[in-house]
């Protein structure tokens, strides 16, 4: 819950500061000097990019979390048993291990998105986050499809 909240509150500071931006770029529109208006065009650019990557990744983690509250009521949600290093961070050995059995998961049924859920837990495990959102969005829209 405070993820999420600092998520919202994240993306309302994000909103604030994409809103004086885009005024900022309407003053130099309205200047109507060549150099200035170019400026203030090009400004706009960046507001309209910012609230799409915001809005992109608050559908994603939304998401996310509506596949783990349903994996979590069928019990099939990934268990955090993994062993740590002192720093907190999992082992190597212990996450190769889960990711192996969680990609033949995958490989034996493509089409469960349960499956998917568990495969990015494990690429995240595994310090791969690239992969890890690949799989998660495959999971969604499996999920939903």
């Amino acid at each position: 819950m405070r993820a999420r909240i600092a998520a919202f509150v994240l993306a309302a500071a994000c909103g604030f500061y994409l809103l004086f931006i885009a005024q900022r770029s309407w003053v130099l529109i309205r200047s109507a000097e060549p150099v200035p208006v170019v400026l203030g065009v090009a400004l706009i650019a960046l507001p309209v990019i910012g609230v799409w990557v915001v809005v992109r990744e608050l559908q994603f983690g939304l998401r996310t979390a509506e596949l783990g509250r349903a994996l979590a009521t069928t019990d099939q949600l990934p268990e955090n048993d993994l062993p740590r290093t002192p720093g907190g961070r999992v082992e190597r050995a212990a996450a190769d291990a889960r990711f192996a059995e969680r990609q033949r998961e995958v490989e034996a049924d493509p089409d469960d998105w349960g499956a998917w859920f568990r495969l990015a837990v494990a690429y995240d495990d595994a310090g791969d986050r690239r992969r890890a959102r690949v799989a998660m969005r495959t999971a969604i829209d499996r999920y939903r499809g």
